[in-house]
């Protein structure tokens, strides 16, 4: 499963590095195309099993990450594992936690803190990171 995304796949971020990252819908069917090399999975509960490497970040729908550190600490993997492997971060409805955790990745990419949520809704999705706690949190989150 080694490769990078198509950049014009629906769904794909590209970050100003050029590195790609996809970010998806869970609730949705699973795009054509290439699967993922790896994936965090942005959820509340345990997600299901999946034939590909998948990581589960406990992240309630409408809320923040249960613990920020290691938000922190998987979101850097996905930003570095990025440059080389199709990588996908996914939430149930792909906006409000995936738009989040992309703005997140905007910002590690060197997009300032203030602006990243605004690069995330140009670039992915123009209704990403749905609460002001979640753009707060973007605010906040530094490299």
């Amino acid at each position: 499963m080694s490769g990078l995304w198509n950049p014009d796949t629906p769904g794909v971020l590209r970050l100003p590095s050029g590195r790609l990252v996809r970010g998806r819908g869970l609730r949705r069917p699973l795009p054509d195309g290439p699967a993922p090399a790896y994936a965090v999975h942005l959820l509340g509960t345990r997600p299901p099993e999946v034939p590909w490497e998948a990581r589960w970040l406990r992240w309630p729908d409408f809320r923040l990450p249960a613990d920020p550190a290691d938000a922190r600490t998987v979101l850097r993997e996905v930003w570095e594992r990025a440059a080389g492997e199709r990588v996908e971060v996914a939430c149930g409805g792909g906006r409000g936690r995936t738009g989040t955790a992309l703005a997140c990745l905007a910002v590690l990419d060197g997009v300032p803190p203030g602006r990243a949520v605004e690069f995330v809704r140009r670039h992915y999705d123009r209704h990403a990171v749905e609460t002001p706690w979640q753009k707060r949190y973007v605010r906040r989150f530094t490299r």
